[in-house]
């Protein structure tokens, strides 16, 4: 499967938040304007957040109106709360991707 370079753009930055913190998954999102925003799951005794949530919070206080793609990189599968979050700002399917950057269909 051949990517958008935009696309691949918000996974390798999803991959290099998840590497920089060491953490289980990390997300990437595009707005509407083409700015980009990237996260790692939040795992405190009194805020979580995946990695998904935390790079769609970032653009919505960023003040993004919605987004052009998700990207998750995790061994995982993203939550049905990560897709409804998506869904809600306009993105059909989040991209996911394994820790070595391959999409998954």
């Amino acid at each position: 499967m051949t990517l958008d370079p935009e696309d691949s753009k918000i996974i390798t930055l999803a991959r290099a938040a998840r590497a920089r913190n060491g953490s289980a998954e990390g997300a990437a999102v595009r707005d509407e304007t083409g700015r980009t925003y990237s996260a790692t799951d939040v795992a405190l005794s009194a805020l979580a957040l995946s990695a998904v949530q935390a790079a769609v919070a970032m653009a919505v206080s960023g003040g993004a109106r919605s987004l052009e793609a998700v990207a998750l990189v995790t061994e995982g599968e993203p939550s049905a709360a990560d897709e409804a979050v998506a869904a809600e700002l306009g993105v059909k399917a989040l991209l996911v991707a394994g820790p070595d950057g391959t999409l998954r269909a």
